[in-house]
């Protein structure tokens, strides 16, 4: 098995149940990647950036859930630019098969099992 790599997930709170899924195909053994989780469950202060900028700082890439919920997430769009700030590789799904909302500056796949373990393997 292919080293394991370390994958930050941007999702608007709306999306968490999404987020869920994801964070159970981590958990199989045979996943190639390492799930972080930093659900916000305080307001976006100074202290919650820094700690976002360390974890995908250490994350290979981040995906983003893209939704019409990502629309209106403040915080969601904050990490993606800092995704972007610190030159990480970033990749949108869409999180919901009747969504197909555009994510400015975020290039967006259809979510299967094997989009994301190809787009985790070429990072």
């Amino acid at each position: 098995m292919a080293e394991k790599k370390i994958i930050f997930i941007a999702f608007a709170i709306e999306d968490v149940r999404i987020r869920d899924m994801i964070k159970g195909q981590s958990l199989n053994t045979k996943s190639p990647f390492e799930y972080v989780d930093m659900s916000v469950k305080e307001a976006y202060d100074e202290e919650w950036k820094k700690k976002v900028r360390t974890r995908i700082l250490r994350s290979d890439g981040v995906l983003v859930l893209v939704s019409k919920n990502s629309l209106s997430s403040s915080g969601q769009k904050w990490e993606v630019q800092c995704a972007k700030d610190e030159k990480k590789k970033i990749r949108g799904i869409w999180a919901y098969k009747e969504d197909r909302t555009d994510f400015a500056g975020v290039n967006t796949m259809v979510w299967t099992w094997d989009n994301i373990a190809n787009w985790i393997d070429s990072l």
